[in-house]
């Protein structure tokens, strides 16, 4: 409740006042507009259906204060129902800063119109008075409708955002559209980008309810990334958090960035790819070695989805077998029968550089150079353990597949 200004209006002097305000209306709002036409260019630059909602607003808002000064004893905070008579979308077309100019110059027009409009010095003080407390009231209404514009919008993109995110990890791309609502999000990477794929934080409050903390979960997130300089798209799906990474130069470090937003367990990086409509194919490879992590209790994290190649071929992945069918068994069956024959007595005898030399019936040091040939070709040194394995396990596939065949 607001209190009344400290006057002496008797309440014939209070009604005739409000009188005079009513007839004053229309003059004092005209005046309003006139000088927000010489002053303020953002006004005189709007289309005309803009400038005349505007115009209703102004009306409105002296109608308002008209009705607030005439019952001093009853008075409410006044509602941001004043700015209901122009359309929603208006707050779009003009800022906060733009708004208070307008009701600054407002403002300024009625206390200056006081002077004309009072009876005696009494009257004056209190219409004085009553303007104050008014601006404050309609600069607090201001406040709200711009405040409730901003949680609908930011409603309306968390929605959007999920959206986009689900549409990307089912790899429901056919056109553009995707990439359109990205870019009403503010998705601006044109290079590469990476899905990364975890658990979603548990909340710290049991009372949280499940979309109260999904938008504190995606909030955290767009905060890490804005310190770390990151484009972001990020989505809570149940008890996994999604976060889609663009234009990071490497995608270790700026997992490592948002690392901390999300909840313990296996982080998984998906391959880099060109664009939003290939974030599918990122999306499939985190979501298959999420899986498969378990397999792997002593990963990084974040681990890169290609990490965890046999883990995920284990657990059924037929791209992931394909992979290392054609990424590791190829390039050395093409190398020719020496270079299998030599990394298979090397896994076969324990990583023993003399047993694979006396097995294969020659030198340690020939042995020593198809390994290192082995390591150019793949990219893994047989006599690391965990190169080791993946290399067993792409022999055994590329066995299944046959020579010079797909798996």
């Amino acid at each position: 409740m607001t209190t009344g200004p400290t006057d002496d209006l008797t309440p014939a002097q209070r009604a005739a006042a409000v009188r005079r305000l009513e007839k004053a209306i229309g003059s004092l709002a005209g005046v309003a507009i006139q000088r927000m036409e010489e002053r303020l260019a953002w006004y005189r630059a709007m289309p005309p259906d803009n400038r005349s909602w505007i115009g209703l607003v102004v009306q409105a808002g002296i109608a308002a204060f008209v009705e607030w000064f005439r019952n001093p004893q009853d008075r409410t905070a006044i509602s941001a129902d004043v700015f209901g008579t122009a359309p929603r979308e208006l707050t779009r077309s003009v800022t906060l800063r733009q708004t208070v100019e307008l009701v600054r110059t407002t403002i300024e027009v009625v206390e200056e119109g006081i002077g004309q409009i009072a009876q005696g010095p009494a009257e004056q003080a209190a219409l004085r008075e009553g303007m104050l407390r008014y601006s404050r009231e309609i600069a607090f209404a201001a406040a709200q409708v711009y405040a409730q514009a901003a949680e609908l919008r930011g409603a309306w993109d968390a929605r959007l955002e999920a959206l986009v995110v689900d549409e990307l990890m089912r790899g429901d791309v056919l056109d553009d559209t995707v990439r359109s609502r990205a870019a009403a999000l503010g998705w601006d990477s044109a290079s590469g980008l990476v899905v990364v794929v975890g658990a979603t934080p548990k909340p710290l409050d049991n009372r949280d309810n499940v979309r109260q903390h999904t938008a504190l979960v995606a909030d955290a997130v767009h905060r890490a990334a804005r310190r770390a300089r990151l484009t972001v798209l990020t989505g809570v799906q149940s008890d996994r958090l999604v976060v889609i990474i663009g234009g990071a130069e490497d995608p270790l470090t700026a997992t490592r960035a948002l690392a901390n937003e999300f909840g313990p367990g296996p982080l998984v990086i998906g391959p880099v790819v060109e664009d939003l409509l290939s974030a599918g194919i990122s999306a499939q490879a985190a979501l298959s070695a999420l899986r498969a992590a378990g397999a792997w209790p002593d990963a990084p994290r974040p681990v890169l989805a290609a990490e965890l190649l046999p883990e995920r071929a284990l657990a059924g992945d037929e791209a992931a077998k394909a992979q290392l069918v054609s990424e590791v068994y190829r390039p050395l069956e093409s190398a020719g029968a020496a270079l299998l024959e030599t990394v298979s007595a090397y896994l076969e005898q324990a990583a023993s550089l003399e047993s694979a030399a006396r097995m294969l019936f020659v030198h340690p040091n020939t042995v020593r150079y198809r390994l290192k040939r082995v390591s150019d070709l793949t990219g893994l040194n047989p006599a690391q353990p965990r190169a080791a394995f993946t290399l067993h396990m792409a022999l055994a596939l590329g066995r299944l597949a046959g020579p010079g065949t797909g798996l």
